[in-house]
């Protein structure tokens, strides 16, 4: 199957099981500033899946764009991937593991309105429970799976692999569903049981992998067994089951309302109604691969280290067509770095395949095509992607060639690491140019410098994460209701055709770019600044309100552009002086805006955030535009605070 073939029938699947189908979120998170990128499924849903109401009600479902930094190392086999989508459903509070589990097996197996898998292909995993936590096995869901095979005429044969989790060490055994321990089977924001702090919730989960076939590499482990690494078992799906809630004494509750998660990944869905474990041959990528293959005279799969080449290129020009659609530019912090360097590992993989033309562009093409239906942004930005390929692939040759020129400086003294952190010139150059010298290069104290930069680099990306879950601090959640504010003095100072193209919100100030195609003089911004302190200093209220997509439009809320909404939509509308939650008198607001929250209840509190007085009250703050600068074409940059 397509792509978009697998996800229309997942899609379908759950929505004819009273699922609500919801759009994807961006991905890049609005208003977290814990987290560079959307890295699961699950990451936009963690507020409902703490016990918030979903507009949409409690059985949700959707596709999910992704993209994990940390598996940029890992591009290269035929299954990582930086970016990808998560297929998900969820359960909040309504369904469990008796609906859950064969809903699952059915749609992986039903030829009729699921993927036809052959069942004989799918194996499957289950908590083992935990002694440090007392915490017990997932005897229900081993019951569930075997009625499910069963069914099949399969004899699921239950293989207890224990709380070691090392498979590897006693194989197959002729099993169908393993038993791991919670560093495996167990999910929970903090990790296993027993790291889970008070009131953390978590609980046991299933996966699902599928059998490729092919033989075991001995280097993976003595013995094959699901979660092994050979590849020929690729995890497909997990459903998680958030069932208790740690108490103060250590020990766990049943949760009163438990939630389901399920995650499965689209590319390798598909790679399995292929039979084929190579995610680079799905659909999506023909077009692009057919440019490299074009380009470098070379066939895909003609010998390992060439289809390696094919495929970090591919994945991460799909990437960074997502991510320059998505409105980030390449540079030297946060999600401009990311981007940066995926353009310039595809650079260096392009000389690989003797591609010394500009030809990232020309890839990228044929992911806004690919993408076209499901994500028509990506397409609707092709001038823009090609142009800011065609420029960082322009400079990154220069950057080569002044690391080149920093290398014959040094002569035979070859200093590798400076090379690549401060001329960003790649290590494996490095070595070769060393060679043809006849010099000799320590690669392991090399690689040993290198590994402990990529483990201070992922640390940083690590404390991003932070759970996924956004900044709900005081002064965040002043700057966010900030944000609306200065939105809407922007429309009223420079106009009605003045709209949000993204944002990025931290306790420290806040950021907002905006459709404006000129520098704004000292008196438009002060003009601004005066809009929103008076706003702030006339005490609005802030009301939440939920309602269908299409009464929140006709309201005229403002909302992201480009991002698709579900049917029910959380809004967010400031003042009149006398709105209320019953009754929010919208034609009257200051502003209404698309948002998921959370927010201030009253304007006044974004001027009582300074510095404690004698007297016990707190001085007065007031909103400061600090900087005012282009983004991109036809974008402006704010920075301010409140002060």
């Amino acid at each position: 199957m397509t792509v978009s073939e697998v996800r229309k029938r997942y899609l379908d699947f759950f929505a004819n099981r009273g699922h609500a189908i919801i759009p994807s979120a961006p991905i890049v998170p609005e208003n977290d500033p814990t987290t560079l990128f959307t890295s699961s499924g699950m990451q936009p849903l963690v507020p409902y899946l703490l016990g918030q109401e979903h507009p949409e009600g409690t059985r949700i479902a959707d596709s999910q764009m992704s993209f994990r930094a940390e598996d940029i190392e890992e591009v290269g086999d035929n299954r990582h991937t930086t970016f990808f989508e998560m297929l998900g459903n969820w359960s909040l509070g309504d369904y469990f593991k008796q609906e859950q589990l064969p809903w699952l097996f059915e749609f992986l197996t039903s030829t009729e309105d699921g993927l036809g898998l052959d069942s004989e292909k799918l194996y499957v995993t289950v908590f083992a429970g935990d002694p440090e936590s007392g915490m017990a096995k997932d005897d229900e869901s081993v019951g569930i799976w075997q009625k499910l095979f069963a069914e099949k005429g399969i004899d699921a044969k239950l293989v207890e692999l224990g709380t070691e989790e090392h498979g590897g060490e006693v194989g197959m055994q002729g099993g169908r569903i393993f038993s791991y321990g919670a560093r495996k089977n167990w999910w929970s924001r903090a990790g296993v049981p027993a790291k889970m702090p008070a009131g953390e919730i978590g609980g046991p989960d299933s996966e699902v992998f599928y059998d490729f076939g092919g033989e075991h590499d001995p280097a993976f482990g003595a013995h094959c067994h699901p979660n092994c690494d050979c590849g020929r078992f690729i995890e497909v799906g997990n459903s998680v089951f958030m069932q208790f809630i740690k108490q103060e004494d250590g020990s766990f509750k049943e949760l009163p309302k438990k939630n389901v998660d399920f995650g499965g990944g689209l590319e390798r869905l598909a790679a399995a109604t292929r039979g084929n474990p190579d995610v680079f041959l799905i659909d999506v990528f023909d077009e692009a691969r057919g440019v490299l293959e074009s380009r470098s005279g070379k066939e895909y799969r003609s010998q390992t280290s060439i289809t390696r080449s094919f495929r970090i290129i591919l994945d991460h020009m799909r990437a960074a067509s997502f991510m320059l659609a998505s409105g980030i530019r390449p540079g030297n912090s946060e999600q401009g770095y990311v981007l940066r360097r995926l353009i310039r590992r595809s650079i260096r993989e392009a000389d690989k395949l003797g591609i010394t033309d500009a030809v990232l562009a020309d890839v990228a093409k044929g992911f806004g095509d690919a993408y076209a239906e499901a994500y028509p942004f990506v397409l609707a930005a092709a001038s823009t992607i090609r142009e800011e390929l065609e420029k960082e692939e322009a400079q990154f040759r220069k950057t080569l060639l002044n690391g080149v020129r920093e290398l014959e400086r040094m002569g035979n003294d070859i200093d590798a690491f400076t090379l690549f952190t401060t001329y960003g010139f790649p290590i494996e150059l490095t070595e070769e140019i060393a060679k043809e010298r006849g010099v000799s290069l320590n690669m392991d104290t090399i690689r040993t410098k290198m590994k402990e930069h990529q483990e201070q680099s992922r640390a940083g990306a690590a404390q991003k994460f932070a759970g996924g879950l956004a900044d709900h601090a005081e002064q965040t959640i002043r700057y966010h209701t900030a944000h609306h504010l200065l939105l809407k003095a922007l429309q009223k100072v420079l106009g009605p055709d003045v709209h949000q193209r993204g944002s990025n919100i931290t306790s420290e100030r806040l950021r907002i770019d905006f459709s404006w195609g000129a520098k704004m003089t000292d008196e438009q911004k002060a003009e601004a600044e005066k809009i929103v302190n008076d706003a702030i200093a006339a005490e609005l209220p802030v009301t939440r309100s939920v309602m269908s997509r299409d009464e929140a439009e006709k309201l005229g809320a403002e909302h992201e552009f480009g991002a698709k909404y579900p049917e029910q939509v959380s809004v967010y509308s400031v003042g009149p002086k006398d709105a209320t939650d019953e009754d929010p008198k919208f034609a009257e607001a200051y502003s209404i805006e698309f948002c998921g929250g959370p927010h201030v209840g009253n304007t006044r509190e974004l001027g009582e955030g300074g510095p404690m007085q004698p007297d016990g009250s707190r001085a007065r703050t007031h909103f400061k535009i600090q900087k005012e600068e282009a983004s991109s074409a036809g974008v402006r940059r704010i920075k301010a605070v409140i002060r």
